[in-house]
């Protein structure tokens, strides 16, 4: 793992900006995911340490999406920011570029999501259907653009599978680049712009330190080429 990529590091946690590309955790055999990445490189900064590092996964990303993530480094550290991130300890913020304008300038969504295993998908339906769990998430359109995108900053209240994608799609506001959730006139205007991954990153992360009780906040510039356009014009991100 690329130093550049952590953000910070102590003894209980350490934070990194994920690329796109590569998975949270995979159990799948020569995939590399960022566990194993995180792992390797605790080890050969400490090669004196018999025992595995540990690595506790608090929260995910999905594959093609870039971001901020926190892991810990012990259980006592996990135990801690899991309750956070499952409460409202732990606030995460997305950029985000969508299609379908014109755009009201805030919102909130609030939908009931039911996950496809088989599929790896999720879809919006009635909050009586077994197996919905309750969606929720408010944006703000920053600025609009070109063939009606809109650059869009987005707070999770939960964290539900492909949640961010579903919803904004359901609401008629789907992603630049994303191919499971976008119809064929997004990813036409995707391919017009340039944009081949999902336009989509978790660029701020806020949570409270599990042993000092510090607040931390750390914030990363998108990489993917559908943020370009837009990355001159915002404010600079902080760390």
């Amino acid at each position: 793992m690329k130093h550049e990529r952590i953000l910070y590091e102590d003894n209980d946690v350490i934070v990194c900006h994920k690329p796109a590309g590569i998975a949270t955790q995979t159990a799948r055999v020569g995939q590399a995911d960022m566990v194993s990445e995180i792992a390797n490189y605790l080890k050969n900064l400490h090669p004196e340490q018999k025992a595995p590092p540990y690595v506790g996964v608090i929260h995910r990303l999905d594959q093609p999406v870039e971001g901020i993530l926190v892991f810990a480094r012990n259980k006592a550290a996990a135990a801690d920011l899991s309750r956070q991130a499952a409460g409202s300890g732990m606030k995460k913020e997305y950029l985000a570029v969508v299609c379908g304008g014109p755009f009201e300038r805030t919102g909130e969504l609030r939908d009931y999501l039911l996950k496809d295993g088989k599929t790896n998908t999720s879809r919006v339906v009635p909050s009586e259907v077994k197996g919905a769990k309750e969606a929720r998430l408010s944006y703000e359109v920053l600025s609009e653009g070109l063939l009606g995108t809109a650059l869009v900053r987005v707070q999770l209240d939960t964290g539900r599978h492909h949640q961010i994608r579903v919803q904004m799609a359901n609401a008629g506001m789907p992603l630049l680049g994303d191919h499971k959730y976008a119809g064929e006139a997004v990813l036409t205007i995707s391919t017009e712009l340039g944009v081949r991954e999902i336009a989509l990153c978790a660029y701020r992360l806020t949570f409270t330190h599990p042993k000092t009780g510090k607040r931390m906040k750390f914030e990363v510039r998108p990489e993917g080429a559908a943020f370009q356009n837009w990355i001159e014009t915002e404010e600079k991100p902080e760390v």
